[in-house]
């Protein structure tokens, strides 16, 4: 069965974007992206939420085309056009997009039917960035772990990366890595 890793920067004081949706205390460099790559890459299923899909499908189809495109650009846009995108949105529909299921209703069962599926040799299914859908997901207890890079800063409001969670949910540490940049991975999985 296929686990849902979710993957988010993350401010020390637990904020995935602050005030207003701001992203731009987020660190990220070619050593940064280089590792993320190599993950990134084993996979062939994304997760996002609708506001995160819409940014994603208004840049990364063309990013590696571009005249300045950086190695990062074209690797990741050549994985984001074969990769399955999975949308959680109650607004968008299916019609015509290429290589994309959209969720609208019965979230659970649709994610589970997903995380059966044997229809490739991927066995994660990478959540990028999207805090709403994030938050959904972590109520109905889909996620099975965290890919989280610890930006060294402390914003002091935005949006949490938990929130409205019920009950306590146990994790294992599986490995974390140091970048020079100061940010720190950490992996965890689902202590079930």
């Amino acid at each position: 069965m296929k686990k849902i890793i979710s993957f988010m920067h993350i401010s020390l004081d637990g904020f995935v974007a602050g005030p207003g949706g701001a992203m731009n205390w987020i660190k990220v460099d070619e050593e940064i992206f280089d590792h993320i790559g190599k993950r990134i890459g084993a996979s062939d299923t994304a997760l996002y939420g609708r506001v995160t899909y819409e940014m994603m499908e208004n840049y990364w189809p063309t990013a590696g085309t571009a005249p300045n495109a950086s190695k990062h650009d074209i690797e990741h846009s050549k994985w984001y056009k074969q990769a399955h995108k999975v949308v959680l949105s109650k607004t968008m529909k299916d019609s015509d997009l290429a290589n994309t299921t959209i969720i609208s209703e019965q979230l659970a069962d649709r994610i589970n039917d997903i995380k059966r599926s044997s229809d490739s040799g991927s066995n994660e299914i990478l959540l990028f960035g999207s805090p709403t859908a994030t938050h959904a997901l972590i109520q109905a207890g889909l996620i099975d772990g965290y890919w989280l890079f610890v930006n060294p800063i402390i914003l002091g409001q935005g949006i949490p990366l938990f929130t409205g969670i019920k009950d306590k949910i146990k994790l294992k540490l599986l490995s974390t890595r140091q970048f020079t940049s100061g940010v720190a991975e950490l992996n965890y999985i689902a202590d079930r």
